[in-house]
């Protein structure tokens, strides 16, 4: 325990989290999500399930983390050592393995369409169809989907086997400031092409109409997907601080960056898509169909290309260091392997899983678990499943197990007495538990 690597500072904390929030979630999946769901009220909905599910459960999750300097079985297996809490603790150890599985994959895309856009493979797309067609062609390759998958894992392994201070801490300084100067040049591209204001309108101006149950939900489990919640991920990041840290400002900063990016990204995405008249409203297609065949008509638009799958890399990295960290840390802590070899063996682990979902749009499309491919089945089981479910018991464990008042002990160390009483904390922590609740549910229905 004496032994245990922490952050270098506290910057470097805020920045490695930020990283572990800000993923494809937020530049590609929540893009083509508000475009699904109808734009700004969907946007507006789901800043309220940051604030309401966002905040209390990641103040839980670096709370536990620092409090007990473990991983997640570790941790719910100190602090209620004669129960089954444990088990919430290994489902986030596995649920972290299964998406980075497939997370990879994807991640490995956007590799590929950075090399893409440099040889100038975007010329030719007249239209997202035969854009779509391009992607397809490739997705179904049976080996170079494999090969990028391969390489992404790599970068993975190679950050964390260098530590916490060393390899994540020391990649995120680079690779977020990174992050947000890619989004700003993008911006800037975006917000001077001629109609882009519609695109702005489309983010920024609320049509409630559009808001349907449905669209509350998936924002609600959006909200809790992006900050990588219910995984371990902060749990484990939060048992490399110091009691000197100061726990709700730091989870503050993680969320304005982690919303901060989604939203910018989105601007950055929507002026494109308006001023080059095209439709919003494409799907998971938007980045791989849609925006190649924008950078192929759009002004620079070859170093635009790169620009911009070059911050969906980024934006993979850096949550793939921190979800490779939370399977690496329970070998450390549970096990004694050196962080080497754990970091090798479970970063090669993940990317023999992962085989069976880059395969899943070629040689293995015909292969289906309850009517999906294995890709989707991974993704669902995931995030409709095994996060929601995390995370409504990690809340309740604090309710009923660890009580509230041992959280807001943790949180007053390090950072200025909190002016709340322990009923109001309940109070805030069970409508978390409800929103949660209900997002897990209608998962079960099919209804988010």
């Amino acid at each position: 325990m004496n032994g245990r690597e922490h952050w270098g500072s506290r910057i470097g904390f805020i920045l490695a989290a930020a990283g572990s929030a800000v993923g494809l979630g937020n530049v590609w999946k929540f893009p083509f999500i508000t475009g699904m769901y109808g734009g700004a009220a969907f946007v507006l909905f789901y800043l309220i399930s940051i604030l309401f599910i966002g905040l209390p459960v990641m103040l839980i999750e670096f709370s536990i983390g620092r409090r007990t300097q473990l991983n997640p079985v570790g941790a719910f297996r100190t602090l209620a050592p004669k129960g089954p809490w444990f088990l919430v603790g290994v489902m986030g150890v596995t649920v972290g393995f299964i998406i980075l599985s497939y997370y990879s994959v994807v991640a490995g895309w956007t590799l590929s369409y950075i090399l893409k856009a440099v040889v100038g493979g975007f010329n030719g797309f007249s239209s997202p169809e035969v854009a779509g067609e391009a992607f397809a062609a490739y997705s179904s390759h049976p080996v170079w989907p494999i090969l990028s998958h391969a390489v992404f894992m790599f970068l993975c392994v190679w950050f964390v086997s260098r530590g916490v201070k060393s390899g994540i801490e020391r990649g995120n300084r680079i690779l977020m400031p990174t992050l947000f100067l890619i989004i700003l040049l993008l911006i800037i591209r975006g917000v001077t092409l001629e109609g882009s204001g519609e695109g702005l309108k489309f983010l920024f101006k609320p049509d409630f109409s559009k808001l349907t149950p449905n669209a509350m939900l998936v924002a609600t489990g959006h909200a809790f997907f992006t900050l990588s919640l219910g995984m371990g991920a902060m749990l484990t990041y939060g048992s490399y601080l110091s009691k000197k840290e100061d726990l709700v400002r730091s989870a503050l900063w993680i969320m304005v960056a982690d919303t901060g990016v989604a939203l910018l990204a989105g601007i950055a995405i929507f002026t494109a898509v308006f001023a080059m008249g095209f439709e919003p409203n494409a799907g998971p297609g938007l980045v791989f169909h849609v925006f190649p065949a924008i950078f192929a008509v759009m002004p620079g638009g070859v170093f635009f290309g790169i620009l911009f799958f070059l911050l969906l890399s980024i934006a993979a990295l850096t949550s793939g260091m921190s979800l490779l960290e939370v399977v690496t840390a329970y070998f450390i802590d549970q096990r004694g392997w050196s962080r080497h070899k754990a970091s090798m063996v479970f970063g090669f682990l993940i990317f023999l899983l992962g085989v069976p979902s880059a395969l899943s749009f070629g040689v293995l499309g015909k292969v289906h678990i309850f009517g999906m491919i294995l890709f989707d089945f991974f993704d669902y089981l995931s995030f409709k499943y095994m996060l929601p479910l995390g995370g409504f018991l990690m809340v309740l464990f604090t309710i009923f197990r660890w009580k509230p008042q041992s959280l807001l002990e943790e949180l007053r160390k390090g950072g200025p007495a909190l002016k709340i009483s322990t009923g109001l904390a309940t109070l805030l922590l069970l409508i978390s538990a409800l929103f949660v609740g209900v997002t897990f549910v209608a998962g079960i229905l099919g209804k988010a």
